[in-house]
């Protein structure tokens, strides 16, 4: 019983973190729209950061052009994968990053999702200029640095063992055979 409210308790808080970073997104680019859109770049960062209006119609970073379809269909389900492996994560304070990383990649994934549904495409505003790197958004930047959040935990956080008891990933634990046992 103890086990379900605490279950129940991350879900809510995991929850309400993914609504208000969506919120956040969907502010920052509702700003972008009002402020920047029509008009020349704002230097944050002379050379360095800009604010720039752009209308992407492709994926993060203004990758695979034109496939809306896609990614509609896409962050819905990767979205669904992330809520299934968080909730039957262990419920160890040990995994906690992990269950934050997955609320980043959701609420990226969702934030520029409303966009491509109600819009057509996804508002990006950030040009980080020495690089000509492309222009992003808030979920963009969610999803960036939970990825490698991800990766770094996976790699160099978590044991083998604790790397299997993470759902869609770990492998199945089989029943243990006698190592003298040749059949």
């Amino acid at each position: 019983m103890d086990n379900l409210t605490g279950l129940k308790r991350k879900a809510l808080s995991g929850s309400i973190l993914i609504l208000v970073l969506i919120a956040f997104d969907q502010w920052t680019k509702s700003l972008a729209a009002a402020h920047l859109k029509g008009h020349a770049a704002v230097s944050l960062i002379r050379n360095v950061l800009e604010l720039l209006y752009v209308e992407n119609m492709g994926a993060a970073f203004g990758i695979m052009n034109g496939m809306r379809l896609i990614f509609v269909v896409l962050a819905p389900l990767v979205s669904a994968a992330l809520v299934y492996i968080c909730l039957k994560l262990p419920g160890a304070p040990r995994f906690r990053w992990l269950r934050l990383c997955a609320v980043l990649i959701i609420s990226g994934a969702m934030g520029n999702w409303i966009d491509r549904v109600r819009q057509g495409y996804v508002v990006d505003f950030i040009y980080f200029k020495p690089i000509d790197f492309p222009v992003f958004n808030v979920a963009d930047i969610y999803v960036t640095c939970a990825a490698f959040g991800m990766i770094f935990l996976l790699l160099f956080y978590y044991t083998e063992e604790e790397a299997n008891e993470i759902p869609l990933l770990g492998q199945k634990k089989n029943k243990q055979s006698d190592p003298d046992d040749n059949h």
